[in-house]
């Protein structure tokens, strides 16, 4: 028998990318490999962290916890901890918790194959097993980050950005096409620059018409996009290419010139107004989602009330927020203290989401009665459950379209339908025939 080994990862989407790998090679190796499964018939387990913030922090030791504790009791034999948190912490970690066997480095996939038994097959370094529904899947173009955010420690954890040449992602988005997916999430830290270490120039624009052409390709969405030295030809083709959806990720992460400056992102508040007049502009019908950080150091009353009127004017389609954590090593942690409690952080946060509950809920009622394109993900009791171009998944919201006795679509399909209610986080539709 197959010896069964199962992989949880925790954290964004570019560690699912990273266990999706790992994933391909032990396969190759013939192990049974299990993604976040609760079967205990998998006697090894392999965790892959997040180390990014405090809360992503303790998620994944309450994981290593509970499976240090499964080995203890005998439902497990063997624990491996890798990613970000095992990248950055290794030594703490080996002293805190000698239950688990081995802990490995964020890139160190040959060390877990060959820890293992196994042999780490170059003609497999660039296949994966998604772990994602079989019709999208992310797309890695990048690796690390070269800006120097003051309060992030991703450049301590995963170096310097590294760039993945066009030709070999072309190469991935086309096997991922024959496979069956039809949407492609495209990430990085920072996908703006991508290319810049690799050909001197910002090659994103390049990029993404390359995957426009693939046959099977449907739409291709963009995240994590930085509003510093945004490429001017990018603006234009998300207008005018039909597979490229109208959905910025830019993380703007405040407003105020001061907080901004500590938080060393490179920008002001005028040539974020100007940025983002520009892209709604340009293109009318994107959708810009966002991330902000409140509680930063220096963020005083007046910095916040700025936040707050900015969410209120720009109207954000999606929107996220997150406290500040006082990470060991950054810039923001070696010269300003930390001295905004944890209650008024977390109360800043709930005032932001409060404004953007009210700002979606009016922008989703505008959409009643219109058409939309959407993505099936799923059939979920008497909805069929999916995403128009402006929505990604698990992050976005969803449409929820009543079953017709007539059409039985599967995910991967794209429905015309009407929207028929709104509230703030959903849409309800029925589909057009």
């Amino acid at each position: 028998m197959k010896k069964k080994i199962n992989i949880v990862t925790l954290g964004c989407s570019k560690n699912t990318v990273d266990s999706e790998y790992l994933i391909a090679q032990l396969s190759g190796n013939n192990f049974e490999v299990l993604h976040d499964s609760n079967d205990e018939s998998a006697k090894t387990v392999i965790i892959n962290t997040c180390g990014f913030i405090n809360d992503a922090r303790a998620e994944s030791i309450n994981t290593i916890m509970n499976f240090a504790q499964a080995k203890k009791a005998g439902i497990i034999d063997r624990l491996f901890v890798f990613g970000c948190l095992s990248e950055r912490y290794k030594p703490e970690l080996k002293k805190e918790i000698p239950e688990a066997d081995e802990f490995f480095g964020a890139k160190n996939l040959k060390d877990i194959v060959e820890a293992l038994g196994g042999n780490f097959m170059e003609k497999l370094a660039d296949e994966r097993v998604i772990t994602t529904p079989s019709h999208y899947a992310y797309l890695k173009i990048s690796e690390g980050c070269s800006r120097r955010c003051g309060f992030c420690a991703i450049p301590l954890i995963r170096g310097k950005q590294v760039s993945v040449p066009v030709e070999k992602l072309e190469s991935q988005a086309r096997r991922l096409a024959e496979t069956g997916v039809r949407e492609l999430l495209v990430i990085a830290q920072d996908t703006t620059c991508y290319g810049m270490d690799l050909y001197g120039k910002q090659k994103l624009a390049a990029l993404l018409e390359k995957l426009s052409e693939i046959e099977g390709i449907e739409w291709i969405r963009l995240h994590y996009s930085y509003p510093s030295a945004f490429p001017d030809e990018l603006i234009s083709l998300i207008r005018d290419n039909p597979k490229i959806c109208k959905y910025l990720d830019v993380p703007f992460q405040h407003i105020n010139d001061a907080v901004l400056s500590r938080m060393r992102r490179g920008t002001t508040r005028m040539e974020s107004y100007d940025f983002i007049d520009r892209i709604r502009q340009e293109i009318p019908d994107v959708a810009l989602r966002t991330t902000l950080m409140v509680g930063h150091p220096g963020e005083t009353l007046k910095a916040f009330n700025e936040l707050k009127k900015f969410v209120n004017r720009v109207r954000f389609e999606r929107l996220g927020v997150f406290t500040y954590s006082n990470e060991e090593g950054t810039y923001a942690a070696f010269n300003f203290p930390d001295n905004i409690s944890k209650k008024q952080k977390a109360k800043r946060a709930n005032d932001i989401m409060s404004i953007q509950n009210r700002i979606s809920a009016e922008l989703n009622a505008e959409k009643t009665g219109k058409t939309m394109k959407i993505i099936v993900d799923r059939i979920e009791n008497d909805f069929i459950v999916g995403r128009s171009e402006y929505d990604s998944p698990e992050i976005d919201q969803e449409v929820l379209v009543a079953k017709h006795p007539d059409l039985t679509p599967k995910p991967g399909d794209f429905l015309s339908v009407e929207i028929t209610k709104a509230d703030d986080y959903d849409l309800y539709a029925a589909m057009k025939l």
